[in-house]
């Protein structure tokens, strides 16, 4: 695995790029930096993460039988867990225009040719997983709590959940182990694409890295999941259009974040 470029860099020598402390103030720069990226060229970035809210109704609509019904809010909510990987592009673009090169909507195509690819690959590989973990993990508590009885309807689901003591449980539940997937990625992940795309130190060196990030910077990295969370599900509204407007705001971000977080390297 060496070879490849996953277990450590190019160098064979394991990396420990050094993290810096932040403030929750750096976290909100970060963001509005990322807002100012995407409005460099919008139609662009809109247009290149299409994707993503087509693919959520994709989703939603796959979803809508009866016995697939209660999948719906896990499949939405696993947005966050593959977020990291599905704005690589985006964190390509704000790369280039960091170092004042072209960013033509293109380029974000640029990072299969990026000697770290198979390391994004794999970490690619290790979010979908906890993806389909997830969502298993979503199905083994519906069917504990409900037993193997599907609503009929969507307003018969809705009732369900919003009207009956199971409903609730699952709710608290669901969300709480919800919440645990989240911070396993988010500490596991925060910096680690960005890192991967500006220095080839293998995923492994770049996953310590985050998460030597988050418990050195436990609050921001707290808020900023947060806004993570808060503008995804913003996104979704309505039917999910939002998407394309939140998510490449986030990607953009998320390297200004990684910019602050991880001190460059020593020349």
């Amino acid at each position: 695995m060496t070879a490849f470029h996953v277990m450590s860099g190019a160098s064979d020598v394991y990396a420990r790029p050094v993290v810096n402390k932040i403030t929750v103030a750096d976290v909100f720069d970060a963001f509005r930096r990322g807002l100012d990226d995407f409005r460099e060229k919008p139609s662009h970035y809109v247009f290149l993460c299409l994707m993503y809210p087509i693919a959520g109704i994709f989703l939603a609509l796959a979803t809508s039988s009866a016995n697939l019904l209660p999948m719906i809010f896990p499949l939405v909510s696993g947005f966050a867990l593959i977020g990291p990987l599905a704005a690589i592009g985006l964190y390509e673009i704000s790369r280039r225009r960091e170092t004042g090169m072209d960013t033509s909507w293109t380029h974000a195509l640029e990072v299969t040719k990026s000697p770290a690819f198979p390391s994004i690959v794999t970490g690619g590989l290790m979010l979908f997983a906890f993806f389909v973990v997830w969502l298993v993990a979503a199905q083994t508590l519906y069917a504990n709590v409900f037993g193997d009885v599907f609503p009929r309807s969507v307003s018969a689901f809705t009732s369900q959940v919003l009207g009956t003591p199971q409903g609730m449980q699952l709710i608290i539940w669901g969300n709480l182990i919800g919440l645990g997937f989240a911070i396993i990625v988010l500490s596991t992940t925060v910096v680690t694409f960005p890192i991967l795309l500006d220095r080839d130190i293998g995923l492994v060196a770049a996953m310590e890295t985050s998460l030597r990030a988050t418990v050195a910077n436990p609050i921001p990295v707290f808020c900023w999941g947060l806004i993570v969370a808060v503008s995804l599900l913003i996104g979704t509204i309505p039917v999910f259009v939002g998407l394309a407007l939140v998510i490449p705001i986030l990607g953009h971000a998320t390297w200004h974040l990684y910019r602050k977080l991880v001190a460059p390297p020593v020349v």
